[in-house]
């Protein structure tokens, strides 16, 4: 095997154990783990100076001269609390057979990553690959909680192998393209209310894998040197989940209610649409120690088109019910000092607006609109070797809903507190 390919296969195996999400604005990702982090995101598209611009830029791999192999560990901590208030029904708050029901809270850490390699083949044409999971969520509330019976647990996530190409067309101008595998997942589970004191509560599960594909389009255009402009462009892709749902635990009553509407074996469909997104970045040196760089983003979340699953006893024919998703954008500025000739720090701050309105927030989707603040380092090994480090908080503060499907899901109302996601990000760049 020609030792070209191996860092490939390398990538290929150990991609498949990096692979996790989260969410803030909409489920994109801007943390794939790669230096990025340390930036807020800022110059995403423009930066184009390790592997992973295979990514986030594929044009940008013609700046790289030499074969690169990134390899980034980026853990997450969810800080997702929730505190209901006085407007919260009795039947959420008492558990079947007595007891209190806990809050509500999805706390902890998932692991994450991003892997990444960039060969240049001749001086104007480079390949690449890109294995990363960049777009999802995952929540796992308590049993026991008071919006159990919206959601226990949710798992909506997209895992991505992307092939990329990229052409100099000349001194200023480079154009980029990747085709992405993505294989998605979604599991949800749900409590179903007995609306019997005596009786447990019953289980509902809907579960689906797909695959899919999505293009990712890039243009980097260097008028100076020193001074980049980038623009990036994410296809939609469908992710066609459908399944026949799981009931377990039901009461005779409600058992022959569901069953009378032809709802104990429906066949849901959970369709969603990953959307559309363009990127405008640009990224100028101002002296040879400091760098600007900043953000203008737009993600067509309007047709996202999730739907929501819960029973509802005023609903005859349905398990689902649709919810409304605007499209959202972003902005974003970072900072890039040369403090020495082999150690750089970077720093930035992004803002992206909610893809949902307050009134239309759901214990499966707490989301709103989010800053990202990223500070890093980056540190020059040998001329071969680069290492980095980055922490990031996103924060999205207080977040209210209330949400009443009816009398089988009961109304939930109050705060999720002080929502938050931090990140680390480790990376190794291998130039060769």
């Amino acid at each position: 095997m020609s030792h070209y390919w191996r860092p490939i296969l390398f990538v290929l195996v150990f991609s498949l154990t990096l692979v996790s999400g989260a969410h803030a604005g909409g489920l994109y990702l801007y943390e794939v783990g790669s230096p990025d982090v340390g930036l807020a995101g800022a110059g995403y598209a423009a930066r184009a100076d390790d592997a992973a611009t295979v990514f986030t830029n594929p044009a940008g791999m013609t700046r790289l001269d030499q074969p690169s192999l990134m390899m980034g560990a980026q853990p997450m901590y969810l800080h997702i609390d929730f505190n209901p208030d006085g407007s919260t029904s009795a039947d959420n708050v008492t558990l079947p057979g007595g007891g209190v029901a806990d809050s509500g809270d999805t706390n902890g850490w998932m692991p994450a990553g991003g892997l990444y390699y960039v060969h240049p083949v001749n001086d104007r044409l480079r390949v690449g690959m890109a294995l990363n999971g960049y777009f999802g969520l995952a929540l796992d509330y308590e049993d026991d909680w008071v919006g159990r019976y919206y959601v226990q647990e949710a798992t909506l996530q997209a895992a991505a192998i992307q092939p990329a190409v990229a052409w100099k067309v000349n001194d200023w101008l480079s154009l980029g393209a990747g085709v992405a595998a993505l294989y998605g997942t979604l599991e949800e589970k749900i409590a179903v209310n007995n609306l019997a004191p005596a009786l447990a509560d019953g289980k509902l599960k809907v579960s689906d894998e797909d695959w899919t594909a999505q293009f990712n389009l890039g243009v980097l255009i260097e008028p100076q040197k020193g001074t980049r402009f980038g623009l990036t462009y994410l296809s939609e892709a469908d992710l066609d989940f459908s399944d026949r749902v799981e009931f377990s635990g039901l009461g005779p009553g409600l058992s022959t209610a569901l069953g009378n509407r032809g709802l104990l074996n429906a066949k849901l469909d959970l369709g969603i649409t990953m959307p559309q997104a363009v990127m405008l970045s640009v990224y100028h040196e101002f002296t040879d120690r400091l760098a600007l760089m900043a953000n203008l983003g737009w993600q067509d979340w309007s047709r996202f088109g999730q739907v929501d699953v819960s029973v509802d006893a005023d609903n005859d024919t349905s398990l689902t019910t649709e919810l409304d998703y605007k499209d959202t954008w972003h902005v974003a500025l970072g900072v890039e000092y040369q403090v020495a000739d082999a150690w750089q720090l970077t720093g930035g701050v992004a803002y992206d607006s909610a893809m949902m309105d307050e009134d239309d927030v759901t214990p499966a989707l707490p989301t709103s609109d989010s800053w990202r603040f990223g500070l890093g380092t980056r540190y020059d090994w040998s001329k071969d070797v680069t290492l980095s480090g980055a922490y990031e908080l996103v924060w999205m503060g207080d977040i209210d809903m209330t949400v009443n499907r009816g009398p089988l899901a009961g109304q939930v109302s109050g705060t999720y507190e002080d929502t938050s996601i931090h990140v680390l990000c480790l990376t190794m760049e291998w130039r060769f």
